[in-house]
């Protein structure tokens, strides 16, 4: 899936999280708010624009599995899950590495894990990766599809906004693959469940 965004955008972006800054991009669900999910302050940077409850984690996105397997603990039955969903409308839940912040698991030792199904994003992700994968609207407002919804303290927060347009909505649904455990049902959840039901 690719639009309007350019190349130049996505330079930008990858700059402005690699300088500790938040970056609006995205997805093939609904925009993201992404910075450096290694650096605690910038993780926190997120939360605060947010609002967001400092005990619910974030998410982080990576351009594939083997980016993913750099910072979790994966084992062969998440492996594959992910190569067959992945890139894709769903959060992997496995253990986190030691290389991530508490800020961003919330203490806890498990984290999500997206791969994008969009074009932009996984150029951005194949420049500066992990980043948080989290949608750019404030805590309790709707998730954001196009750029001119955002709301005021995200696009005041966001050093760089990559438009591509509207995106088709909808979330990811976030699977702990590990544990068999469905704990949002989302875009392709049926599949998600045969999948595990399967294995």
């Amino acid at each position: 899936m690719s639009g309007s965004g350019s190349q130049s955008d996505i330079e930008r972006a990858a700059d402005a999280v690699r300088d500790g800054d938040l970056v609006v991009y995205p997805t093939e669900t609904v925009y993201g708010l992404g910075a450096d999910a290694l650096d605690p302050e910038a993780v926190e940077r997120v939360f605060a624009t947010k609002g967001r409850d400092r005990e619910n984690p974030v998410s982080m996105a990576v351009p594939d599995v083997e980016t993913a397997a750099e910072y979790t603990e994966l084992g062969g039955r998440e492996r594959a899950f992910m190569r067959q969903f992945l890139p894709g409308p769903v959060t992997v839940v496995v253990e986190r590495g030691d290389r991530l912040p508490d800020a961003l698991t919330a203490g806890r030792d498990r984290v999500g894990v997206r791969v994008p199904d969009h074009d932009l994003a996984l150029s951005l992700l194949g420049r500066v990766a992990p980043v948080t994968a989290t949608s750019a609207n404030a805590s309790g407002r709707p998730s954001v599809r196009q750029t001119s919804s955002l709301h005021e303290q995200v696009r005041r927060a966001a050093s760089v906004v990559v438009d591509d347009g509207e995106t088709p909505g909808g979330g990811s649904t976030v699977v702990d693959v590990g544990r068999g455990t469905v704990h949002r049902r989302g875009a392709l959840a049926d599949r998600v469940e045969d999948w595990l039901s399967d294995r």
